[in-house]
Formats: C-alpha cells, structure tokens, sequence
C-alpha cells in the first residue's frame, strides 16, 4: 500500500519504500541509562512503538532494534576547561543517596556496570506498563553499548583507513568532517555555521589536534575514565555518536537501514554525526527515512525539576494514572507536532480510552453475529489516516466517530476495534509492576474491600457497603455497581 512518510533528511513527506520487500528494519536511538526515563523520552518511544505496529498492521515484517546506552560520558560543564564529571558516576551517587533512604535497590552504587543495570531494568519496567513491544524483546532487540565496543573500534578502524578520522598526539580519534560533502544535509547546518564543534556528551573541546571545529570524536584516550576498554590508540572509551552506528548495523545486519527515529534534540549533533560515519565506513545510506518526534512541553513550558513539573512514567502510575492512559496521551498528538502535556490532558485521554473500553463491554448485551473477517469502513478510514505520515488525529477521529454512531456493538464492531488497538495498545491493561506500583492502599487491600461490599449489598447491609466504599473513595480508589458486579479502578491524583 501507498505509506508516506515526512523524511526529516529530505525535508519533504516520500512515499516508502523498503531495501527488501515486506521487510522494515527500523532504528530508534533508546534511553541513556543514567536516570529514570522521563515522559518527554517516552513520547518519542511510543512513537517508535506506534510505527511499528503500524507497519505489522499492515502486513509488514518489522525488525526493530533500540539501544541502551550505557556507556559512561562526561558532563557538558566546563568542557573548554577540561570540566565535567562522568554521568554514570553521578547517576552512582544519586543511587547510592537512595539506598540510605531506602527507595533504590543496589547492592554497590559505586559500579557502574550495577548503576546502568538497576536503570535499565527500571526502563524496561516502564516500557512495559506503557505495552512497548521491543521491551519485550529485550536483549536480543535492545543492544548494549558496553557490549559492542568491539564493532565500534572496528568502524573507527575502517575511518581512518579511508582517511575519514585521524588520532591526535594525545590519542583521541576525530572523524574530520571536511572529508564528508553532505554533512549537515539532515541538520541544515553548514560548516561555516558550526564553530563549537559537533561535540555530544562526550569531554572534547580541550584535545590538542583538532582540525575543525566541526569534527566529533570517536574515541577518547583515558586511563582514568570510570569505564574504559583498550583499543589501538590506547585505554579510553567510545565517543557517543560511533555507538549507534554500530549497534544500528551489528543488530540488524545490514548497511542501510529503513528507517531512523529520535526525538528532535537528536537531529543535530548526533544523528548527523551517525550519518557521516557510517557512509563514510560503508559507502552506503546510513537510513533512507529519518522521522523525528518534537518536543514535549508539560503545562505550556519546558519540563523541569525546578519548576515541579518534571515526571517520569512511575511518577504518574504513582499517582492512580493508568499505563494505558499515559499511552494514549502520548500517542494522541502527531509526533511532528509539539505535544503539550496537561493534568486536564490526561483526564481527557481517561474518558476516551474509557469510552473505547465502554465500547467492548457493551458488545457483551448486543447481537453477536458470526465471526468477521476483512477490513471494515472504519478500519479502512484509520489506515488511510495512519498512511499519511502517521496522521493519528485524524485516525481517531475515525475511531470515535464510529464509536458514537453504532448504538449497539456486535461481534464484527469488537473485532474491528481490537484489531486497530493492535496498533493504538490502549485496551488491554498491563500487567502490573511492583517496581511502579501506585502507592497507598494495595491492589490486594482493594480487592478485600470489594469483596467486603459484595458480601454487605448480598445481606442487603447497605450501610456497610456504603461506608465501605466511602473509605475506599477516601484512598483514591473509584468503585462502581452495576449488575454485573463491583468494579474498582484508581482514581488519578493530580494535584
């Protein structure tokens, strides 16, 4: 079918179409595992999520493959001066600050390998709850940055060979720019522009031996560097942009990839950075689509914990909010748009998964027909909006215009709408994590004063059950009667 997507390499929206046929093999830069993973990260890996599924809606094969860097960089503070401090070490520090209050669970906050560990754990757990597939498919799909160093001196290798980098007197290698005609093509920067150099968390600027500006270095000689290998031009670690090439590449197996995701901030240094070395080892397309999603602001302004509007994804499953809501939320806004995150937002996006799961339980009083097979109207109208560079306002449009106008759902209507949901994972709950519980009442205290309410309306002790209820109400907890039985959902705080 006819798919376009906007190439942020092009500047313009193409037609896809893949290296292999039925096949997309897609690259979506992951989490840097110095910290929890906060909501403005995971809208571009929902996005990432969302594509996927999409394209497996539609009858593709998708090899998806996200990084986990782990890899200790530098601090940008200073860095002219020689400044900074190691991000992985500082992430130690913070961790180890927990374990005293009792909220981090490490046995030694001083190794490294242990800090990216309990994060990267912890980003899977949020990845779960938020129904991410590739979380799922962790190791296999989801590198490690540690674990490739070896295929990233091995490009480095080849760069210098096709004199593409050069090592300085002091060890480091630069890839020199100069030597690449197209970059800043993706960026739009030109090299005229770019007189602070191309830098990316990695402590470079006072190397000796740079020869532009605008070179970026892959490797870094230093013995005294929290987490060091060895390598030809002495004991350092990688440079940030070399890793994603060659995770992209070692993971997938191939030169050229479909496509490359990330969030804007990624356009420029990185991902252009990951464009020059990577054509320039291969002498091939890196990717032949680069989507990004566009920041997210939360109530109008930039997230900051400064301003007490920072939230990470067990921030709000803290607070009653259901994983498939925070979803929805992220979801729901085109991923080339600004998406700006509200309280009232989110109460929104409940009513409407609320609505879509009204929607399937209603089917259970309505006229069941024979099984359905094929695509119906409204399936047609999603994939037509979703076919137009993921354009996710109008395929929910669709969705909820169809919802409101069938009066009673049956068999065929349910299977259309779990069938999209295959692409929007918002209708079936996750399971739960104890790592992101909400906090206060258990889920097993819930379920005892339900069943407490149960027993009291079967001895027609209304009192009771209303009293129980009340202190349910109180707790944060939602319970509803019908005659189908009580049920109980958490109620967002919010404030």
């Amino acid at each position: 079918m006819d798919i376009q997507l906007y190439n942020t390499l092009s500047h313009r929206a193409e037609r896809f179409e893949p290296v292999t046929a039925g096949v997309v093999r897609m690259y979506n830069c992951g989490p840097t595992v110095y910290d929890y993973a906060h909501i403005g990260n995971f809208r571009a890996f929902v996005f990432a999520d969302v594509l996927r599924r999409f394209f497996e809606f539609v009858g593709y094969e998708v090899q998806q493959v996200m990084n986990i860097t782990d890899v200790g960089h530098m601090t940008e503070d200073n860095v002219a001066d020689g400044g900074g401090q190691d991000k992985m070490e500082l992430a130690g520090q913070r961790l180890k600050e927990a374990k005293k209050q009792g909220v981090a669970n490490v046995s030694n906050p001083d190794d490294p390998y242990e800090v990216a560990s309990y994060f990267t754990e912890a980003f899977l757990a949020d990845g779960k709850a938020l129904r991410l597939k590739i979380a799922d498919e962790h190791p296999q799909r989801m590198p490690h940055a540690t674990a490739h160093v070896t295929q990233m001196i091995g490009i480095i290798e080849r760069l210098i060979e096709a004199n593409h980098a050069y090592v300085t007197d002091d060890g480091a290698v630069y890839y020199d720019v100069a030597t690449f005609p197209e970059y800043g093509r993706l960026s739009g920067n030109t090299l005229d522009k770019l007189h602070t150099g191309a830098g990316g968390r990695v402590n470079e600027e006072h190397t000796a031996g740079k020869r532009n500006p605008a070179d970026f270095l892959l490797w870094k000689h230093d013995a005294s560097h929290i987490m060091k290998w060895d390598s030809p031009w002495g004991v350092g670690y990688p440079g940030w942009h070399i890793e994603c090439s060659a995770m992209a590449m070692h993971t997938l197996g191939v030169d050229t990839l479909d496509i490359h995701t990330g969030g804007e901030d990624n356009i420029f240094p990185h991902h252009e950075c990951e464009i020059a070395q990577s054509s320039g080892a291969t002498g091939k397309p890196f990717a032949n689509y680069w989507m990004h999603t566009r920041f997210l602001l939360v109530e109008g302004e930039k997230m900051s914990k400064s301003k007490g509007n920072f939230y990470t994804v067990r921030d709000l499953l803290a607070r009653g909010v259901d994983a498939a809501v925070l979803r929805y939320e992220l979801l729901r806004t085109h991923y080339r748009s600004n998406m700006n995150f509200t309280l009232k937002g989110l109460e929104d996006s409940q009513k409407a998964v609320n609505r879509m799961r009204s929607f399937i339980e209603g089917a259970s009083h309505g006229s069941w027909g024979g099984v359905y097979s094929g695509q119906s109207d409204v399936e047609r109208a999603f994939v037509e909006a979703m076919a137009d560079d993921l354009n996710i306002s109008a395929a929910l449009g669709a969705v909820f215009k169809w919802i409101n106008e069938v009066d009673t759902p049956a068999s065929e209507d349910v299977a259309a709408l779990q069938r999209i949901d295959a692409v929007l994972g918002v209708l079936t709950p996750a399971e739960a994590d104890t790592s992101v519980a909400p906090a206060g009442i258990s889920d097993e205290e819930i379920e005892v004063k339900v069943r407490q309410i149960q027993q009291a309306r079967e001895l027609k002790d209304y009192a009771k059950s209303d009293a129980i209820r009340d202190e349910l109400n109180d707790a944060g907890v939602e319970v509803q009667i019908s005659r189908d039985g009580v049920n109980w959902r958490r109620k967002m705080r919010l404030d």
